[in-house]
């Protein structure tokens, strides 16, 4: 069988790469629980400092299987409790990993990025879009709403009024409207996506890796809490940062005048 979702490491970047374009990279329930161990074995290992994530075929993801929600209560005649469940155990586990990486992870968004496949785009701390990349928060579509935690991320992303106006009329936005509501950092050619995202990792990973992490980890918990918190959370990560010897060899190669060596603590 092919795999799910596929993961490549170069150095000390990942691609993970959902692999169903068979289904438009669907978010059904043989999908999700791959990316899931993928984004684990990343976010695990001391060698990754940044995630490409991406998809297979002409679409980034699809979202939400339809086939297999509707099965949910036309077949398998599933409660409201156990479909509450569902959400909780299956889909919900995205957002909940994601927000617990460290690794950065820029998404190369190929293609359409529907309904929780748009939300799983904005789960990525940076957007690179193809120009035939296609936007939609389309739940209500089928009378739902985003139950992946779009509507925590969307707003974040884009604010509350665009967020709003997408999730209301469930309109698609195209590459150059994301660019201009700031969803995306920068839109390429299609055959020049998975370099121009790759470019940016390497940027990334030419810092030390501790300091990525933490940066990241700063960056995202700063967002929840008062300045006062986040300030104490800085002190202590500046303090262990200035402690390590890639912050020395960072100094050292900067007065040096040389490319900097770094080994990760």
């Amino acid at each position: 069988m092919t795999e799910a979702v596929l993961y490549e490491q170069t150095g000390r970047i990942v691609t993970i790469t959902l692999n169903q374009p068979e289904t438009r990279n669907a978010l059904s329930d043989v999908l999700v629980p791959h990316l899931i161990e993928k984004l684990n074995r990343a976010e695990a290992d001391e060698g990754v400092s940044c995630v490409i994530l991406t998809g297979a075929g002409k679409s980034f993801s699809s979202g939400g299987n339809l086939k297999e929600i509707r099965a949910m209560t036309q077949e398998k005649k599933l409660s409201t409790h156990q479909i509450r469940n569902w959400y909780l155990d299956m889909i919900q586990q995205i957002p909940r990993t994601m927000e617990k990486m460290t690794v950065p992870v820029i998404c190369a968004v190929n293609g359409h990025a529907i309904g929780a496949g748009c939300d799983l785009t904005m789960m990525c701390d940076i957007r690179i879009a193809s120009e035939k990349a296609l936007f939609a928060e389309s739940f209500m579509r089928v009378g739902l709403i985003p139950g992946d935690g779009g509507a925590w991320f969307l707003p974040r992303v884009i604010g509350l009024s665009r967020a709003c106006e997408m999730s209301y009329t469930c309109d698609m936005i195209d590459a150059a409207k994301a660019d201009k509501w700031g969803m995306v950092s920068d839109v390429v050619a299609p055959e020049a996506l998975l370099d121009a995202a790759m470019a940016v990792a390497k940027r990334i990973v030419a810092h030390p890796p501790l300091g990525i992490r933490y940066a990241k980890k700063l960056l995202v918990e700063s967002q929840n809490m008062p300045l006062s918190g986040a300030l104490e959370m800085a002190a202590g990560m500046q303090a262990t940062l200035q402690n390590t010897e890639d912050h020395l060899e960072a100094i050292d190669a900067a007065l040096e005048k040389r490319e900097p060596h770094f080994k990760g603590c």
